[in-house]
C-alpha cells in the first residue's frame, strides 16, 4: 500500500516514514529541502534496509501536485507534515506562511477529491489552544484567537479540511493535535536537525549541552507554576510517529466514527523549563549553563494533554519517559558533532 508524505526528510515526517516502512507500507516522501536534508533518505535507509522514494517538489507549485498525484494514481493515504512551522518568522513573514502552509494543502486537497477514496492525516498542533482555560486539555477546550500567523494556520489547516470533508464523499480525514515532540530514534540515524538557531527548547539544551551554543536563556520565573518557569508537554518524536500510523490504519481500516476527527497526541503530563534542564543533566551528567531572563512574548503558561481520546479511540498511548526522549537527543546531539 503506498503512502504519500509529505515533509518526509523532516524531523517528525522522517520518523512517520521509519515507522510505516517497518509496518510495510510503500513510502513515497515529497519535500522541497527548504528545511531538511537528502541525507536524511540514508538514515532511513540504514534504519528500514530500504529507502524511500523521494521527489523534490515545491507543493507551492501547483501543477506539479496535480502531475505528482497523476503519475502516483495509487497513493492509498496522505500524511501531510510540509508547512513552515517557527513562530517568530510567521509574524515577522506571515505572507510566506500563508501561502506555504495554507496553499500547499488546498492543492493536496484538490487532488485527493478527484479520488473515489482517500486518507487523509494532517499535521496540527496545540498551538490552536492557545492558553486553555483548564488542564489537561481535551479535544473539546475552545480554540482560542491565534497567537502567531503560524498557529492560524494550523487553525485555518483544520477548518479546510473540515469544510472539505463535508462536500467531498470519500475523503477521510485525522487532523492530530500534538504537543512538543523531541528526541530522536534510539538508532541516532536521524534526529532533529535544526537549520540556525533552534526554535525549541531541547535541541538548544543539547547545543548548549556540546558547546554550540555558549548559554540558554529560560524565558521568565515568575509564572503561576510550581517552580515558575512554563510547562509543556515533551511526547518523544517515535510515540508521536507511531500515533501517525495508528491514525492512519484507523481511516484504511474504515474504523473512524465520522470522516473528519481530531485527537491531541501527548503524553498527559506536563514539564517545567526547569525541569526538562533537570532530565538533561540526569542522562549527560553534565551541568547545564542556563540564565533566568525576562518573559518572551507570547508564550502561554502551561500546555499539556488530557489524552483518554487518542488511548481509547486510536488504542494508543506513548511509551517513553522524558529522561528516555532527553538521552535519545543528547545521543543525536554528540554523533552529529563528532561527524563534522
Amino acid at each position: 500500500m503506498k503512502i504519500l508524505v509529505t515533509g518526509g526528510l523532516g524531523f517528525i515526517g522522517s520518523h512517520t516514514v521509519v515507522e510505516l516502512q517497518n509496518e510495510g507500507f510503500e513510502v513515497v516522501i515529497i519535500d522541497d529541502c527548504s528545511n531538511a536534508d537528502e541525507k536524511v533518505l540514508d538514515g532511513i535507509g540504514a534504519i528500514t534496509g530500504k529507502t524511500p522514494i523521494f521527489e523534490k517538489i515545491d507543493l507551492k507549485e501547483k501543477n506539479d501536485v496535480a502531475d505528482f498525484f497523476q503519475r502516483h494514481h495509487d497513493i492509498e493515504g496522505v500524511i501531510h507534515f510540509a508547512a513552515s512551522k517557527a513562530v517568530g518568522e510567521s509574524v515577522e513573514n506571515p505572507l510566506l506562511y500563508y501561502e506555504n502552509n495554507i496553499g500547499t494543502l488546498v492543492y493536496i486537497l484538490k487532488a485527493l477529491s478527484k479520488k473515489e477514496r482517500s486518507n487523509f492525516i494532517f499535521s496540527s498542533s496545540c498551538t490552536v489552544y492557545g492558553q486553555a482555560d483548564e488542564m489537561p486539555i481535551t479535544e473539546n477546550a475552545p480554540v482560542k484567537v491565534a497567537e502567531s500567523p503560524y498557529g492560524n494556520t494550523k487553525q485555518m489547516g483544520e477548518e479546510i479540511i473540515a469544510d472539505t470533508c463535508k462536500v467531498t464523499e470519500g475523503l477521510n480525514a485525522i487532523a492530530l493535535r500534538y504537543f512538543n515532540p523531541m528526541g530522536a530514534h534510539p538508532s541516532a540515524e536521524i534526529g532533529e536537525l535544526p537549520i540556525g538557531v533552534p526554535q525549541n527548547l531541547v535541541p538548544f539544551i543539547t547545543q548548549t549541552g556540546v558547546g554550540i551554543r555558549e548559554e540558554l536563556s529560560v524565558f521568565g520565573d515568575d509564572y503561576p507554576t510550581a517552580d515558575g518557569t512554563c510547562v509543556r508537554d515533551y511526547i518523544y518524536v517515535v510515540d508521536l510517529a507511531r500515533a501517525h500510523v495508528v491514525a492512519l490504519k484507523r481511516l484504511i481500516d474504515k474504523k473512524n466514527r465520522a470522516n473528519y476527527e481530531i485527537f491531541n497526541v501527548g503524553t498527559g503530563t506536563g514539564s517545567s523549563v526547569l525541569q526538562v534542564i533537570e532530565s538533561f543533566e540526569r542522562v549527560s551528567g553534565k551541568k547545564l549553563n542556563y540564565k533566568v531572563v525576562d518573559r518572551r512574548p507570547g508564550d502561554v503558561i502551561s500546555a499539556y494533554a488530557d489524552t483518554t481520546k487518542a488511548n481509547n479511540e486510536l488504542g494508543w498511548k506513548s511509551e517513553y519517559t522524558l529522561d528516555q526522549a532527553m538521552k535519545s537527543a543528547w545521543d543525536w546531539e554528540q554523533k552529529i558533532r563528532n561527524k563534522s
